[in-house]
C-alpha cells in the first residue's frame, strides 16, 4: 500500500472526498453543516493497484495542534487495515510540521471510526468549534510523542 500526498484538486482524491460526503449525508440526513473542503487542508492518498482507495486531510499546525479531516476509505477496501496506516501517516506528517498533538471530531453514527480512533491511542476530549454544540459528536485529542 503506497500512502502519497496528493493536491486537493486530484482526481482520485475528488472521487474519494465525493464517496465520504455521500456517507456522511446517509448517517446525518439531518445535519445542517455544509461539508465545505477547506483549501488549507494537505490531504494524503492511500493507493492500492494505481487507485485511490482512502484518504485522511490534515489541517495546518497552529500553536502545535493539528487537526485530522476527512479520513475514509472505499467500502470496498475496508477492514484490510487502511485507515490505521493513513492515520499512522498523517501523524507522522503533522509532527513534521510541528504539531505535538492532534484533534479530531468524528461521531456517534462512525462507530467503526471510534473504534479505530481509540485503539491507536485517541482520547476523548470536549467538543471544539462547530461541535460544542452538536450532541452526535464525539472530539478526541492525542499527544504525540
Amino acid at each position: 500500500m503506497l500512502i502519497e500526498p496528493r493536491p486537493s484538486d486530484d482526481l482520485g482524491l475528488v472521487l474519494l472526498l465525493d464517496l465520504a460526503l455521500k456517507e456522511l449525508v446517509t448517517r446525518y440526513p439531518d445535519s445542517s453543516s455544509t461539508h465545505a473542503v477547506d483549501p488549507a487542508t494537505s490531504y494524503l492518498v492511500a493507493v492500492d493497484d494505481g487507485d485511490g482507495v482512502g484518504c485522511i486531510g490534515l489541517m495546518p499546525v497552529v500553536a502545535g495542534v493539528g487537526e485530522i479531516k476527512r479520513m475514509f476509505v472505499h467500502e470496498d477496501h475496508r477492514g484490510r487495515g487502511i485507515a490505521r496506516q493513513l492515520v499512522t501517516s498523517v501523524e507522522a506528517v503533522a509532527r513534521h510540521r510541528g504539531a505535538t498533538s492532534l484533534r479530531l471530531a468524528t461521531g456517534t453514527r462512525q462507530p467503526e471510526a471510534v473504534a479505530l480512533y481509540e485503539s491507536v491511542g485517541y482520547e476523548l476530549t470536549a467538543p471544539y468549534g462547530k461541535y460544542v454544540d452538536d450532541p452526535l459528536a464525539r472530539c478526541y485529542l492525542k499527544q504525540l510523542g
